[in-house]
């Protein structure tokens, strides 16, 4: 066996040690928000694509909205960039650089709303309004979020206006 192929033995071992891991604690936890996570962890230990269609050319169109939804804050003055994610396991916003706001893009014809908002509410921080941003070809882009923090930014709005 050649040095190469007992490195890349070693690391399937590791890699198959921490998937055992990862499933003990998936069917011990009863946090579903743990559970979402673990589930992201798994498939990217087992090296499964991501549910999502297309595989590379999904990718890439994904990277591309991220890069355009950057432009676009970058255009209201922010100071953005992509969050560079790893298999979504570091928890980072698709688009870093709007405070207080952790944004999920999405650039996709068909989008199960839904599924987004859960991802961007499971990996924002304590103190981040999860928000979506999201657009279909030759459409602008839009931004989703709860209404419980969509009402907490228009009181906020309203009370500066009196």
């Amino acid at each position: 066996m050649s040095r190469k192929e007992g490195q890349a033995n070693m690391n399937k071992k590791d890699a198959a040690k921490i998937l055992n891991e990862i499933k003990e604690s998936y069917c011990t936890s009863d946090d579903e928000e743990d559970k979402q996570a673990l589930e992201v962890a798994i498939r990217c230990l087992k090296g499964q694509k991501s549910k999502a269609k297309g595989g590379s050319a999904a990718k890439k169109k994904g990277a591309n909205g991220e890069r355009e939804w950057s432009a676009k804050c970058k255009e209201q003055g922010y100071n953005t960039r992509r969050g560079q994610q790893f298999c979504g396991l570091n928890g980072n916003a698709d688009v870093v650089g709007l405070p207080y706001i952790h944004s999920e893009v999405k650039r996709v014809e068909n989008l199960n709303l839904y599924d987004a908002m859960a991802q961007s509410i499971r990996d924002k921080k304590e103190n981040e309004i999860p928000i979506v941003a999201h657009r279909k070809n030759n459409c602008e882009w839009l931004v989703s979020m709860r209404a419980e923090d969509w009402f907490k930014l228009y009181k906020s709005w309203e009370s500066e206006r009196k």
